[in-house]
């Protein structure tokens, strides 16, 4: 069976830094994985970016949330040997908003699913890199890893996730058909 994994990544600056999607001028400071095969969380550190692209050999599906439109982009200028949009992968967020017509938080959702909120907001992330918080760092990013894999497997278990209505208490039942995944 080919490996699955759950992906975010952090970066050391901002397209507020760098300019509206310049993917190619955001640098990623931390890489966060969860890997089904392995049954483990991985951090891998600025230094250790050929180690992971060098994983993805044999990877059957990503899975993240806003990955299609934030962290494949990023990782893309470091996998010049491998087209990481060839890798099937699974953006939580794009099927919400394919079947909603609109964005959700990772926060939000995992409130109204899980019950748990994240350690902190993204724009966070590079002033913990700058500040030197390596260990809290790759503590927030691997903390999404870990709702995001939480999301991916409550959707595939029961068929849907709760997605809250803007502006309201309402909630809306998104459905989503994952049990034809390999994880």
């Amino acid at each position: 069976m080919t490996n699955s994994i759950v992906l975010d990544i952090e970066t050391k600056n901002t397209f507020f830094d760098v300019g509206r999607d310049n993917f190619d001028a955001l640098d990623v400071s931390l890489i966060g994985v969860y890997s089904y095969n392995k049954n483990e969380f991985i951090a891998y550190e600025e230094h250790q970016i050929e180690d992971f692209i060098e994983s993805l050999k044999g990877i059957g599906l990503i899975i993240g949330f806003s990955i299609n439109r934030f962290d494949i982009p990023v990782l893309k200028k470091h996998s010049k040997e491998m087209n990481l949009f060839s890798i099937p992968r699974l953006d939580l967020l794009d099927e919400i908003e394919f079947k909603t017509g609109k964005r959700v938080s990772l926060n939000n959702l995992a409130k109204t699913n899980l019950g748990l909120e994240k350690t902190h907001h993204g724009l966070e992330a590079p002033n913990l890199y700058r500040d030197g918080n390596i260990e809290e760092l790759k503590n927030y990013c691997l903390n999404d890893v870990k709702i995001t894999k939480e999301l991916y497997e409550l959707a595939k278990k029961q068929g849907h996730l709760l997605v809250p209505k803007r502006g309201s208490d309402e909630l809306e039942k998104v459905e989503l058909l994952l049990n034809r995944l390999p994880i």
